[in-house]
């Protein structure tokens, strides 16, 4: 299944689910390539649950895949502009940086023994499609980090994933995120946060792909900037794939439905280039994967 949230008419959002994955994804992929994804039209399934206002809503009822297939409504058709992010307000979010071996090596690391976490809010998300407003004193080095999320389906208490099947068995499935980092704040001090949280930047969808319908082992990640391709991954480069975030993270702390784990960016960020090639106003920042379909955010600076 292919589950979106969506702005409705009123001002409120909604879950859904494509129609149609194969003819969405063959529609977005077109898109993105003539700038075009906001205008899009795209056909959804409503799914109605009392209570239930979003994917992430909707992953905290235990029987979420029968309620996404049983509860959908007739199609109705939305475009681009009108999807949210798919996890609009995650309990968590938890990045993990230097997780491709060609990015830690950019970057000047070592490859690491464990992984390297650090927490994004639930304000820096915004929608796949969605403008990302940058005010000037914020926008000396700003920066794309194309990356694989991982959206969890199912409470997995501490200590609850002491292995790969289980903590497979707690994904829900995946979309495509951009680590969207104003690199100057982020080294600014030897904590993160500040630079990886501005606000309703990380663009984030434009679709959960349920684990049925997806390998985290078989994909492609490619990030282009105006067109110009910047990054290219294949996600088994992963040092720590999914499951392993899932158990290493489950060591410390419950993961509950709806939490996301952003995996890491690959090699060729703006930051690590020679010259640095940093955003500027007016940049379309595109991500892709196979599979997934991609997002499409244009840099504002105000």
């Amino acid at each position: 299944m292919h589950l979106l949230t969506f702005r409705t008419s009123d001002g409120d959002t909604l879950p859904g689910r494509l129609a149609d994955p194969g003819t969405a994804e063959a529609s977005l992929t077109g898109a993105l390539r003539s700038g075009d994804a906001a205008s899009t039209v795209f056909s959804v399934h409503p799914i109605t649950v009392d209570g239930v206002t979003d994917v992430g809503d909707l992953l905290r009822h235990d029987d979420w895949r029968d309620l996404a297939s049983g509860r959908a409504g007739e199609p109705v058709e939305i475009t681009g502009a009108d999807i949210a992010p798919v996890i609009p307000r995650p309990g968590k979010i938890l990045c993990t940086g230097l997780n491709y071996a060609d990015h830690i090596t950019e970057m000047g690391h070592e490859l690491p023994d464990v992984p390297t976490l650090f927490a994004k809010f639930a304000d820096a998300l915004t929608g796949p499609f969605d403008r990302v407003t940058v005010p000037a004193a914020n926008a000396g080095a700003l920066d794309f980090e194309g990356e694989l999320a991982v959206v969890i389906g199912r409470h997995v208490p501490l200590g609850g994933a002491p292995d790969t099947a289980t903590a497979e068995d707690a994904i829900a499935g995946y979309a495509v995120f951009d680590d969207f980092t104003m690199r100057d704040l982020q080294y600014r001090t030897a904590q993160w946060l500040q630079g990886k949280n501005l606000a309703s930047a990380s663009g984030f969808g434009p679709w959960l792909t349920t684990t049925d319908d997806f390998d985290p082992g078989e994909a492609t990640l490619v990030t282009r900037v105006n067109g110009v391709r910047k990054q290219h991954a294949l996600t088994r480069e992963l040092v720590f794939d999914p499951a392993a975030l899932v158990r290493f993270i489950t060591t410390f702390i419950d993961l509950h439905p709806g939490d996301v784990i952003a995996t890491g960016t690959s090699g060729g960020v703006g930051w690590a280039r020679s010259p640095r090639e940093m955003l500027a106003d007016g940049d379309t920042v595109t991500i892709e994967i196979s599979g997934l379909g991609g997002i499409s955010n244009r840099v504002e600076v105000r």
